[in-house]
């Protein structure tokens, strides 16, 4: 029996869907993240308006202040849909896993000077509670904002956040015991330390702006915060414990590197929109940032001591050097 195996050629007849065709042109080839994102939300066909918000649609531009022509300028520089961001963070999650079986394996924890561990403990186990709060105003963001381009990256900053509270946590219960998780919760209640950090958190819970609440958290908060926590606390921590906490800490420093990519080019887009929407996003940067800073200036003072001052100027003004990128007046 002969068998005569030959290659044939099948030319599609379009390279992707009508509405994706109608933005990068006809007879193009799309790539997955354009088909995912690309005027996915729903736009028309509503039955009736939320009950418990009858002046809105369900999803509805005024919303927020900030206004575009296309909600979908909007682009995240990683390329993010469901599927590559899933294995992108599986990655991470490996590694930083890698981390934490060493850590246990060699009991590097029970090796750790004592002050180093209560310090590490009292700055970052408490930090659980932010990180919940970051998850609400992301979740929040997805929930209110308007077009597939900037909720679908939301929703992915809000499960990072929550990811972050546990490796915090596990971080706790290895240094520690299950006595420092309740620790941690009153300080965040009650310790003066943390209480400006604590308000400003609660506080962001309640802004109806979405956009105004994402640059309260993702742009100001998470412009300070991260780099204060894991670069200078981490320094001031490596000091007396060696890499150990930098292990622990690893997911937190590289998420922070690959997302303030997206956190910037999402308001480099809004501010080049228009005037109006550069000095709005200026007045809310500047007051939020005055709010951050004072916030964060008593874990910095306990954690780094005389370095403090120096450490939170040298941080206002590389946040100010990124904001000015953005195209913000500060």
């Amino acid at each position: 029996m002969h068998i005569d195996l030959r290659t044939v050629s099948i030319k599609p007849l379009r390279q992707t869907f009508d509405h994706v065709a109608a933005r990068i042109g006809a007879g193009k080839a799309a790539t997955r993240y354009q088909e995912g994102t690309l005027d996915v939300q729903a736009v028309a066909n509503f039955h009736y308006r939320p009950l418990w918000d009858a002046e809105h649609e369900i999803f509805d531009v005024t919303r927020t202040a900030i206004k575009m022509v296309d909600w979908y300028a909007f682009k995240d520089p990683r390329q993010f849909y469901y599927g590559t961001y899933t294995l992108a963070r599986a990655r991470m999650q490996e590694k930083v896993e890698g981390y934490f079986d060493f850590v246990e394996e060699r009991d590097l924890a029970g090796s750790c000077p004592p002050a180093a561990i209560k310090l590490a403990l009292e700055v970052l186990l408490p930090l659980r509670h932010a990180e919940w709060g970051a998850n609400m105003n992301n979740a929040s963001m997805c929930a209110y904002g308007y077009g597939t381009a900037i909720t679908q990256p939301c929703i992915f900053q809000a499960m990072d956040h929550l990811g972050m509270a546990q490796y915090l946590t596990r971080a706790g219960l290895l240094l520690g015991d299950e006595s420092g998780l309740d620790i941690a919760k009153e300080a965040w209640l009650n310790a003066p330390m943390w209480q400006g950090l604590r308000r400003y958190i609660e506080d962001s819970l309640v802004i109806k702006d979405w956009f105004e609440l994402f640059v309260a958290q993702n742009l100001v908060l998470g412009g300070l915060l991260y780099p204060l926590i894991y670069e200078h606390v981490d320094q001031a921590l490596a000091a007396q414990a060696g890499p150990l906490m930098s292990m622990l800490t690893h997911f937190q420093a590289a998420w922070y590197a690959e997302s303030s990519k997206w956190v910037t080019a999402t308001i480099k887009t809004a501010a080049a929109e228009s005037n109006e929407n550069q000095a709005l996003l200026s007045n809310w940067a500047g007051t939020y940032l005055e709010r951050a800073l004072a916030a964060l200036a008593p874990l910095a003072n306990h954690a780094l001591g005389e370095r403090a001052g120096a450490v939170m100027s040298e941080l206002t003004e590389q946040f100010n050097f990124r904001a000015a990128k953005s195209g913000l007046t500060l």
